[in-house]
């Protein structure tokens, strides 16, 4: 599934080599020389995943990495550190201002798009490519596909991503705001209520399989994905 990643390296050589591999891999790719173009990037656009340089002109990928993680807004954004600094105390100095990994120079563009997919999986599986299958339910990314109890349904491209982010993220509670930016993004500006109309469709695109009620209303607080679906009185009866 294609994501945005912003790359902030300030050699043009490997900014460049990085790029075209990630836009090979079918990414968005945003480009920034240093944490100032950075920051007027991402407040444009909120990214997927942050490749950041530790050594750049001005304020370094250290710094930036701990503004990043003490603003809400760009908090949750995976960040991986890629620098020539190899010791055991700059890896542990890169963690600890937020980074989620860190990537010794020189890699492999190989060794790149693991570690990406690794902290994607690990920390936005609604953007990878990874079937998902709960209970009878079953969610294919890469064809667009979604089954119930073998039953081929027919799902919008808008609900598809809310129902992926709903089986990535399960037991959860969200509201209509926070599912607005992580579905929909965090620059579009749509109002609440819209949530609630994808919502119902939703739930009529998997009534023909019976998992409609795997979306549950947590009154005054938003939605929730149910692992187990609910018993109904006669179901609960019989057992």
């Amino acid at each position: 599934m294609s994501t945005t990643i912003l790359v902030i390296e300030d050699e043009p050589a490997i900014q460049e080599l990085i790029s075209v591999n990630l836009s090979f891999a079918g990414h968005k790719v945003l480009r920034a020389f240093d944490a100032e173009q950075a920051q007027t990037l991402i407040r444009a656009e909120l990214p997927d995943l942050i490749l950041l340089d530790w050594m750049l002109p001005g304020a370094s990928g250290i710094t930036l990495a701990k503004k990043l993680r003490a603003d809400e807004r760009t908090r949750q954004v995976p960040v991986i550190m890629l620098t020539a600094k190899g010791a055991e105390s700059d890896k542990i100095e890169g963690l600890e201002a937020g980074a989620d990994d860190y990537i010794t120079k020189p890699f492999s563009p190989k060794e790149l798009m693991a570690r990406i997919k690794a902290v994607l999986r690990r920390r936005a599986p609604q953007l990878t490519d990874d079937l998902i299958q709960i209970g009878t339910l079953k969610l294919d990314p890469a064809t667009h596909r979604v089954t119930g109890n073998g039953l081929s349904l027919t799902v919008g491209p808008t609900e598809f991503r809310l129902l992926h982010f709903f089986m990535t993220h399960t037991e959860r509670v969200f509201s209509r705001a926070q599912l607005l930016d992580q579905v929909w993004g965090d620059h579009v500006f749509v109002e609440e209520r819209t949530v609630d109309v994808h919502i119902r469709r939703l739930r009529k695109a998997l009534e023909p399989s019976g998992h409609e009620n795997h979306i549950e209303t947590v009154r005054g607080a938003g939605y929730r994905f149910a692992v187990q679906l609910p018993q109904t009185p006669a179901s609960a009866a019989g057992a």
